[in-house]
């Protein structure tokens, strides 16, 4: 039988079956037998690629013609007998299904958690945007152009010579502008930095900096706020060191180790075996920074400090990877809710 008349013979014979088909089923399986990857229908235009190309077209348009109407017809079909049967099988005294919901992020508990710390304290929170100039990311913190430590910050450079900044320390530069001491101030939120993404870092991270400007501010004060903090948020068995550091914003430097809450100090493969655990960076801000900002550093001093949010999470809560905060594993983010 020719090719064209094959394609009428089973267009007639397919739709006095779809019409007389009783079941969902069983329009699946007229489906498949006509148009499935191995239909008839199918089979017909797999065939065109060996007849001549007068006829091809002829063929092929009357092949695919016939499809669409089959589709068509099983739509129509599916849909006069599906509600039927779904009515049939819905059971209105059954319990219904109850949804998950929805909770804050670790890394968000986590950052309010330490925000509210500070709040207590009597520390003002203050954001600022995430692409910011080179003056309020390095200059106003006492970055020189040519600085070395601009390397320490691997950043991502966009558009019109602006950057995402790589702290939360620049929010700093625009309060100290636009304000006068008394300040007692957080600023946290995300950062960006140019890094490979491992078990310990990101590109993106978030940070909580905080600094405090007045008359007679002291390191026995900035010493005296991070302990009440550590000691509220890590717990209150837990030894201090200090340790002799280098910012560019801050003169004296320093950094900030807790005891391993883990091993007791022991030693462990999460504090490598040291017994400490470094948790943020702080020291006096440095005059400059008050000089550049407007303000008499004759007159005024202040301290600040900085912390990243994920690894105090990593550590409080015992997660081995920074990966699982950016991964949306919903088994994960369950754990915490």
């Amino acid at each position: 039988m020719p090719l064209l008349d094959q394609v009428v013979h089973l267009e007639k014979e397919a739709l006095e079956r779809i019409g007389n088909a009783d079941s969902l089923d069983s329009l699946n399986a007229l489906l498949v037998e006509y148009m499935g990857r191995n239909g008839k229908i199918t089979g017909i235009l797999k065939q065109l690629k060996d007849i001549p190309i007068e006829e091809r077209k002829a063929i092929g348009a009357a092949a695919n013609s016939s499809r669409s109407r089959l589709e068509q017809k099983i739509q129509e079909k599916t849909q006069s007998l599906g509600p039927a049967k779904k009515d049939s099988e819905f059971d209105p005294t059954l319990p219904g299904t109850a949804q998950r919901l929805g909770a804050v992020h670790i890394v968000n508990q986590t950052m309010n958690e330490i925000c509210q710390i500070f709040q207590r304290m009597g520390f003002e929170i203050a954001h600022g945007p995430h692409v910011e100039t080179d003056y309020y990311n390095f200059e106003a913190l006492n970055f020189a152009p040519d600085h070395p430590a601009r390397d320490m910050q691997d950043t991502i450079f966009v558009e019109g010579g602006r950057l995402l900044r790589t702290h939360t320390t620049p929010v700093q530069a625009h309060f100290l502008e636009t304000h006068k001491p008394p300040m007692k101030v957080i600023t946290p939120g995300l950062c960006f930095r140019n890094e490979a993404i491992s078990t310990r870092s990101h590109v993106a991270f978030h940070q909580v900096d905080g600094f405090l400007v007045d008359e007679g501010v002291t390191m026995s004060d900035l010493k005296g706020a991070l302990v009440a903090f550590c000691k509220e948020f890590f717990g209150e068995n837990l030894k201090f060191r200090f340790r002799p550091s280098y910012f560019p914003f801050t003169e004296p430097s320093s950094e900030v180790d807790i005891s391993c809450f883990l091993c007791q100090g022991k030693g462990c493969q999460v504090c490598k075996y040291s017994g400490w655990l470094e948790i943020l960076g702080c020291g006096m801000i440095d005059p400059n920074v008050l000089e550049l900002a407007g303000h008499d550093s004759e007159k005024y001093t202040g301290y600040a400090f900085g912390m990243g949010v994920e690894r105090p999470a990593m550590l409080k809560y015992k997660i081995t990877d920074i990966r699982h905060f950016f991964n949306n594993d919903i088994r994960f983010l369950r754990q915490f809710i």
